[in-house]
């Protein structure tokens, strides 16, 4: 009963926001505490709404700080190198703006910190989206499936999780896994061409706008001087598309040199693209390396477990307000700044700590992963390490890691050493699931991802699903060609 209880509840979660009748902050709330009802626990429902906020609290305080430092370094200009360097790659090509989020993604995603990828990635190409009037559910796609594949770095958690419930190194574990991971990342990395592809295809003609006013509560978006950008596919050797008016470098301007030196046009053409406003009174050029060595020194104390995250992010952004920002008013005006951000996210992990105490208090989860274990055929015992594979992905996508790699992967590894499959195998086909986890509404992080980016969360539930779920079997595929799992 509870199985079927518990795989209700999360259909039914699934299906109200993907069709928009409730919000995520609603659904999390309200649809846990009707289904524990149903259950006949709902005298405890205080108890396991308490303990699932407790667990989460950490995570949110982690988020709350981390977002206002980002925010800090994002307004004080630490970014503005690496999101001029990914707009003049990228120009006005929507297939080069996808692929150089999915690139941008990867490299950020280092850190092994989602929220981290989430909030870089989208404040350096939103306004670029933006401007395009390019799909925002293909940058959160692009980029929870990106930070899915690196998100099983050592110390991205699952890995560290599979090595522990196993009793197993996580580096026997992860190292062999590089291959098949690699192939994981470069499939993204063709995806993003493709739908970048889909993109141009779609706009054909893009309008810039060489101002733009973020649009306010009950005003309309000014525009100015607008100018027409045609992206022709195949015109031109340096870009696949040729841009009209904006000191494009191919052979065939028109205009002759006398309108302008190459270098004027260059200079116009950074100006045009410069998605972070490059005279914004935040802008602290003199502090920049320290800002920069901050920031290091930040990740390494993260990487290296000097302090807990939540410690390290409190504490780096306190120094870097008072550093930036050594008078009050101008700290207050900071943290204005963000508190839309910080509220949105910290009340969605505050309400998943609710879906998550419910599932996990009255059973569920412990009955749906004993019910995928039962169901699968007798003969597939010499093939537990494929099972694992296929399973991480439904698995890892509705509940959290911690429940799928201390709960079920112990169990499914007992069920593989009875036929002679390696604790190792099992592990490394554990990790396959992680692009689509990303994007589970069990995920803190995506939160950020989807709040940051505006985008409603059903949205981007109905768009990343399949192809994250494609990029997992290319990985399970992958691992099984080169003989990994």
């Amino acid at each position: 009963m509870l199985t079927i209880l518990g795989f209700a509840m999360i259909a039914t979660f699934l299906v109200l926001i993907m069709m928009k009748k409730m919000s995520p902050i609603a659904a999390l709330v309200l649809i846990p505490a009707l289904f524990c009802v149903f259950v006949g626990k709902g005298a405890k429902l205080g108890d396991y709404v308490i303990e699932g906020v407790t667990s989460l609290a950490p995570t949110a305080a982690m988020l709350m700080f981390a977002i206002v430092y980002f925010g800090v370094m994002i307004d004080v200009g630490l970014f503005d190198p690496i999101v001029r360097g990914i707009l003049k790659f990228a120009k006005a090509d929507p297939m080069r703006i996808v692929v150089g989020t999915a690139i941008l993604a990867s490299i950020v995603s280092l850190d092994g910190d989602g929220s981290t990828t989430f909030m870089i990635t989208v404040s350096a190409m939103y306004p670029l989206y933006k401007r395009l009037k390019m799909s925002l559910v293909v940058m959160t796609g692009v980029a929870a499936m990106a930070n899915g594949v690196m998100n099983t770095l050592p110390w991205g958690g699952p890995t560290a999780r599979a090595a522990t419930a196993l009793k197993l190194d996580a580096s026997d574990i992860f190292v062999p896994m590089i291959p098949a991971l690699a192939v994981g990342l470069l499939g993204v990395f063709v995806l993003s061409y493709v739908l970048g592809l889909r993109e141009r295809k779609r706009l054909g003609v893009l309008t810039l706008d060489d101002v733009l006013v973020e649009e306010k509560a009950g005003e309309t978006v000014e525009e100015k001087e607008t100018e027409t950008v045609l992206i022709a596919a195949g015109s031109g050797s340096d870009a696949p598309g040729a841009r009209k008016g904006v000191g494009g470098s191919g052979s065939g301007s028109g205009s002759g040199s006398g309108s302008g030196t190459d270098a004027e046009e260059q200079d116009g053409e950074d100006e045009r693209f410069q998605a972070l406003d490059p005279n914004r009174p935040t802008l602290r050029p003199n502090l920049y390396w320290f800002n920069a060595l901050l920031t290091v020194a930040l990740l390494t104390a993260m990487i290296m477990e000097w302090l807990p995250i939540p410690v390290l992010f409190l504490l780096g952004a306190a120094l870097a307000l008072t550093v930036n920002f050594p008078h009050i008013p101008d700290q207050k005006a900071r943290l204005a700044a963000h508190a839309d951000n910080v509220l949105n996210v910290s009340g969605m992990v505050f309400a998943a700590a609710v879906f998550t105490g419910v599932l996990q208090g009255t059973g569920m989860v412990d009955h749906m992963a004993r019910w995928m274990v039962d169901v699968i055929p007798e003969g597939m015992g010499p093939h537990m390490a494929l099972v694992t594979g296929v399973l991480s992905l439904p698995l890892t996508y509705f509940m959290s890691n911690d429940g799928f790699y201390f709960g079920v992967l112990p169990v499914l590894a007992e069920a593989g050493a009875a036929h002679g499959v390696s604790p190792l195998e099992m592990a490394r086909a554990s990790l396959v699931g992680q692009p689509l986890h990303m994007s589970s509404p069990l995920v803190p992080a995506v939160y950020v991802l989807v709040g940051m980016a505006k985008v409603e969360f059903g949205d981007h539930t109905r768009f990343v699903v399949k192809w994250a779920a494609l990029t997992c079997l290319v990985i399970l595929a992958a691992g099984m060609l080169f003989g990994i799992i």
